[in-house]
């Protein structure tokens, strides 16, 4: 059964590709005006050109998240747009600067804060706003691979719950999710496919069901949190990864 989010105003960083356009195309798909924000031009395009053909009211930028000022600019373009703003999913990603400490921490963690403080006027006067902030199971323990992306997720977990707390008198609900590894045409877990067999098998034995996650099963859980089904959660981060975690 499809999500009925119908005339809701929906904001989506990082909406372009993977994850982060499933969850766009989910919420436009329910009835949303959706708005993404992404660097790259092309699939930004695409994505955009998709969204026109499922909501009523689509809107696209291109937005630096590392920069303060861009995303102070979209948020207020995207809520012009949109005629406000309902719900904010903070999606970006700053791992593919080769785990980058700056990346990470600009892009995974300070852009969910500086968006969330943008967009906050817009979520109040909502009367039903909400917040999902897309970490990782990557957070949940220690990494020798990837600490900077390891680091920045559990701190976004972390971020979740104190900002629950501080706006949920403000009627605002802020959750988290936090994927496993998800597989999609040009994402991470493709090239690692081609470029490191080995590795990725082991990562593919150790999830339960045998397979890699998909975007839409992420979107699902995102428009979950975000629907007046969820509307007694807050502060809670969903692990959705297919058990992964549950073997270490």
């Amino acid at each position: 059964m499809p999500f009925d989010v119908t005339g809701r105003r929906v904001i989506v960083t990082g909406g372009s590709r993977g994850i982060g356009r499933a969850i766009a195309l989910a919420f436009a798909r329910g009835g949303a005006g959706v708005s993404i924000c992404a660097r790259g031009a092309e699939a930004l395009a695409a994505t955009k050109a998709e969204l026109d053909q499922a909501a009523g009211v689509a809107h696209a930028a291109a937005c630096d998240l590392a920069q303060a000022e861009d995303i102070a600019r979209y948020v207020a373009a995207a809520a012009a747009a949109l005629g406000g703003i309902d719900i904010l999913v903070s999606n970006a990603t700053g791992f593919f600067e080769s785990d980058s400490w700056s990346a990470c921490l600009d892009v995974d963690l300070l852009a969910a804060v500086r968006t969330a403080e943008a967009a906050q006027p817009f979520l109040e006067r909502s009367g039903q706003g909400a917040i999902v902030n897309i970490a990782s199971i990557s957070g949940l323990r220690a990494s020798t691979a990837i600490p900077a992306y390891a680091a920045a997720k559990a701190a976004l977990m972390h971020y979740t719950t104190s900002q629950a707390l501080i706006l949920a008198p403000k009627g605002i609900r802020v959750n988290c999710v936090a994927p496993g590894s998800i597989a999609f045409p040009g994402g991470y877990w493709e090239s690692v496919k081609q470029t490191d067999r080995a590795a990725y098998d082991r990562v593919l034995a150790g999830i339960p069901f045998g397979r890699m996650g998909a975007p839409d099963e992420i979107a699902d859980a995102v428009l979950f949190l975000a629907s007046p089904l969820a509307r007694w959660i807050t502060g809670h981060t969903l692990v959705a990864d297919g058990g992964q975690s549950l073997r270490g």
